[in-house]
């Protein structure tokens, strides 16, 4: 199976590596659809029990990849970046729905929705480089992929707000004692970290983990289609505000936006 802007590699334990590294691994439309193709099929490959995400290059991803917001903002069409925040919704979704184990790998900042799918992940094993910033709010936009719907219930509402209003990084060990990350290690020490860890969970039987992450799901997601239904509605009028197109410029100028709320 071979794609553009993804690693797949089957086995028990499948990997999911994302692979544009000379954008910072942002998400476009092609790269968000690839993902979503595998996660589709390693719901529905028996021989697979887990799946690791992990990323080439010094950064985890960006999020959404802000090459492409520019150019959408110059020729006004926004409507590409709706598609987008709409995908990346569809992944936080699958991978917590995913009936397997689901690991995410981490070296590097991790932002933007991929932030947020860091937290749909069943555990996210991260070097002490990491770190997640809830990057929405410094171009006028609000969290994506889920991500205060998710947070909320990972972190609790108030430090989702805080987060989410202030744009503040969260490094490794602040993460850890959150509850984001479940293993902290050393940068060399990742790939062996999350090889310990997969080992122990091949060691379980897969009705149970199928059977706990129903329960969750039950428990704590349920309300994930009336969330989404506002998060993407909120997400299409933030992306036609000139709030937005000042957060784009500003970021490709290096300069503070200056916002006027319109």
């Amino acid at each position: 199976m071979s794609f553009n802007n993804v690693i797949y590699e089957k086995g028990e334990v499948a990997t999911l590596t994302l692979n544009r590294p000379d954008i910072s691994n942002g998400f476009n439309i092609p790269a968000c659809q690839e993902i979503l193709e595998v996660l589709d099929n390693v719901k529905s490959d028996d021989s697979v029990k887990i799946l690791v995400i992990k990323a080439v290059g010094k950064v985890f991803s960006i999020g959404g990849d802000l090459a492409e917001m520019q150019r959408a903002v110059e020729s006004d069409n926004v409507e590409s970046l709706v598609e987008i925040a709409s995908l990346v919704n569809k992944i936080s979704f699958a991978m917590k729905k995913l009936s397997k184990p689901v690991i995410m790998s981490v070296d590097g900042a991790v932002a933007g929705a991929a932030a947020n799918m860091a937290v749909a992940a069943d555990f996210v094993v991260a070097s002490e480089k990491a770190k997640f910033i809830q990057a929405f709010v410094g171009v006028g936009l609000a969290p994506d992929a889920g991500g205060l719907f998710l947070m909320s219930r990972a972190i609790g509402t108030t430090r989702a707000i805080q987060l989410a209003m202030t744009g503040e990084g969260l490094n490794a060990q602040k993460a850890l004692e959150y509850g984001i990350v479940y293993r902290l290690c050393e940068s060399e020490k990742l790939e062996r970290t999350t090889n310990q860890l997969t080992k122990r969970l091949l060691r379980g039987s897969a009705n149970s983990y199928r059977a706990i992450k129903e329960m969750s799901w039950k428990a704590s997601f349920e309300g994930w289609e009336d969330y989404t239904s506002l998060e993407l509605q909120l997400q299409e009028e933030l992306a036609f505000k000139e709030d937005f197109k000042e957060g784009i410029r500003a970021f490709a100028e290096k300069r503070r936006p200056k916002f006027s709320g319109k």
